[in-house]
């Protein structure tokens, strides 16, 4: 099943987020529950709820009826948290 849910990714869902910067992992599949993760650009994005309820969600439902919902797992990039960092050390005013 994982093969099948890959591939609708793959087809359906990878290209649009491609085209905005993104990616989406796959974290897990439970009991028909599929957990993804949005990273790139769509991660923390403030649509990202949005995409995976209207984009993934639907995609790989609709091919995969094994999976009944999927759940975005939102955490703050790496990338995302450095750049924070970098700000808050630059507006201390040379400060440590």
């Amino acid at each position: 099943m994982m093969e099948q849910i890959e591939r609708v990714l793959d087809e359906r869902v990878r290209p649009y987020l491609h085209g905005h910067g993104g990616e989406v992992k796959v974290a897990g599949l439970e009991d028909g529950v599929l957990r993804v993760r949005l990273l790139g650009q769509c991660s923390g994005c403030p649509s990202a709820t949005i995409t995976t309820e209207q984009l993934i969600q639907e995609e790989v439902c609709q091919a995969v009826p094994e999976v009944k919902q999927v759940v975005l797992i939102q955490e703050v990039s790496e990338d995302l948290l450095e750049q924070a960092r970098a700000i808050l050390r630059g507006n201390r005013g040379g400060q440590a």
